[in-house]
């Protein structure tokens, strides 16, 4: 929307542009009491084009169409710190920490920036809670949308979510409905993978994505906060101790073939660091 009081359009959104003709290169000319915008003198060209003022707006919603939440819509480059400090750790791991986060925030702003030259892989994101890999996915995705792809953001429950909501008889949605943007978007972020209980039909859906992406040689960012090791299963009988300490990895929650398939279309970057919106919060109870 116009702002009402806008200088340049008046509220209308649109804002007129004066241009000389090229081909007789005669130029249009101001005279000294002519007002800002306007020019004298002929011939010239003249068209309305939208003005800036409407450019926020269109920019949110374009994040709509996209399904970027609020929360992460400021989320770019240049905001993204990789200079943290916790009072609980040593500086050496603090230093080591932050060099991980230095070096994911060069290499996926350099996928951004080249996207599609050399985009035969995507993104698969690893690493705690609150380091930054939706902030930094997010922030690829921004870059990608303003050279025109189309990119598309999921939160790994709330897409299995509607897609079985859309098994309803009563919802007007069919889940060819929610999958096909899914599938033909030109970079999908697929955010918290492995963030549900696995089930059967969750590595169905899981698979009928990623394959279909992969074969039609699309672009998929992931983030995950599961470790990239296999399945209990695939590594045979280990003790109750010892399962109870390892925890659930990426292959216990997505299946082995998922994750070997993971490793064809991505290129997996591991940031490290304690959870930095917990590490906020509590500061901001202090």
């Amino acid at each position: 929307m116009a702002r009402p009081d806008c200088p340049q359009c008046s509220g209308t959104g649109w804002k007129i542009v004066e241009r000389p003709d090229q081909e007789s290169g005669a130029k249009p000319f101001a005279s000294p009491d002519s007002k800002p915008g306007v020019s004298v003198g002929e011939p010239k060209l003249v068209w309305g084009v939208p003005c800036e003022c409407t450019f926020e707006d269109r920019a949110s919603s374009v994040f709509a169409r996209a399904r970027i939440p609020e929360r992460y819509r400021h989320c770019d480059f240049e905001n993204f710190d990789t200079d943290l400090q916790y009072d609980h750790a040593s500086p050496s791991e603090v230093a080591a920490g932050n060099r991980t986060l230095e070096q994911a925030r060069v290499v996926v702003q350099g996928f951004a920036r080249d996207f599609p030259a050399g985009t035969e892989h995507g993104l698969l994101l690893m690493g705690p809670c609150g380091v930054g890999k939706t902030h930094l996915a997010v922030a690829a995705v921004q870059e990608i949308m303003r050279r025109g792809h189309t990119c598309l953001f999921y939160d790994y429950r709330e897409l299995l979510k509607e897609i079985q909501n859309s098994y309803n008889s009563t919802v007007q949605t069919t889940e060819l409905d929610v999958l096909r943007p899914v599938f033909e978007t030109d970079v999908l972020v697929l955010d918290e993978l492995g963030a549900v209980k696995p089930t059967e039909w969750v590595w169905d859906t899981v698979s009928l994505i990623l394959n279909t992406r992969y074969n039609d040689n699309r672009t998929t960012i992931i983030t995950t906060n599961f470790d990239d090791q296999p399945a209990a299963a695939a590594v045979g009988s280990i003790s109750p101790a010892r399962a109870a300490s390892r925890g659930e990895t990426l292959g216990d929650r997505i299946g082995e073939r998922m994750r070997s398939r993971l490793h064809e279309m991505c290129r997996i970057i591991t940031l490290e660091g304690t959870d930095f919106r917990q590490k906020f919060r509590s500061a901001n109870f202090r």
